[in-house]
Parts: structure tokens; sequence; C-alpha cells
């Protein structure tokens, strides 16, 4: 590796990626700037964990609040100016982890943690969300408003029509 190759990861990563993957193909293994490759094939790997996640958390946080609403609420007004709202972004969360699944299929195998995971999030965000529409001071929510773990399967909020009854 030479110094040009590192002040080119700094200052123009797109040119730095095409010229590490010309250094690959023609076999120029001396040339290559290693120490910002290791690190960058150990971000991607990251990189689709964590939108997968992210992807994860949304759609369990609105799977939550619409549960929340049917279940426990029954508030007319929460669900004439605000639950259709939730549905796309049950919707739109699912095609993105569909993709993201298709392809990396090796985020397959970390379905379930990662589904506990995105849980514990999307629990605290749904508590934080929901009490901004709640009028009824008795019906406000805490940690102990909704299951500790999740109630759902990866499979079962992955359904397309599926939703919480």
């Amino acid at each position: 590796m030479d110094g040009r190759s590192n002040q080119l990861f700094d200052s123009d990563y797109y040119q730095w990626v095409q010229q590490q993957k010309k250094l690959l193909e023609n076999r120029q293994f001396d040339q290559l700037d290693l120490d910002n490759l290791i690190e960058e094939v150990g971000e991607m790997g990251k990189s689709e964990r964590n939108s997968f996640e992210s992807h994860l958390i949304i759609l369990l946080l609105h799977l939550l609040k619409y549960d929340y609403q049917l279940r426990v609420l029954q508030d007319p007004w929460v669900q004439d100016k605000v639950i259709h709202t939730w549905l796309p972004s049950i919707t739109n969360p699912r095609i993105e982890i569909k993709t993201l699944l298709r392809k990396s299929p090796y985020l397959n195998k970390i379905k379930d943690e990662a589904l506990a995971e995105a849980y514990f999030y999307a629990r605290k965000d749904a508590v934080q969300e929901l009490n901004k529409y709640i009028r009824s001071e008795g019906k406000r929510l805490d940690k102990n408003s909704f299951p500790k773990e999740c109630p759902w399967s990866f499979d079962q909020v992955m359904e397309i029509n599926w939703l919480p009854e």
C-alpha cells in the first residue's frame, strides 16, 4: 500500500473503492490498502444487519401501536386521526426486510435474534410515541404496558396482511 491509497480513502471513498477493486482484479495484492480494506469488509456485514434490525424496529413499533390502540385504548379519536398512518409503516418495512433477506440470505440465520433485539427498542419507542396521543392520564403507558418479549414470531410479523387481533 502506498500513502496515496490511504489519502484517497480519506478524501474520495468511491474512487478508493474503485482503485482497490482494480488492484484485486489485477491480483496486485501488494498494492492493496489492507488496513482500510479489512475495516471496510468488517463493516459490510454490520451495515446489512443494522439495516435489517432498523426495519424490524419500525415494523414492530407500528404493530405494537396498532395492537395497543385496538385492544386497550379503543379511542375513536386515535382510530380516526392516527391509526391509518401506521398501516404504510407496517407494510413498507416488510417489503424492505424481504428485500434484505433476498439479497443477503445469511440474515435468515439471525432473524429470531434480530427480532428480539428490535422488539426491545420498538417497545420503548411505542411507549413514548403512544403517550403523545393518549389524552386520558389513566391510560398512559409505561414499561409494563407491553409484554417483555415479542409476542409474535418473525414469520407472523412478516405475513403481508397479518395484523394483531
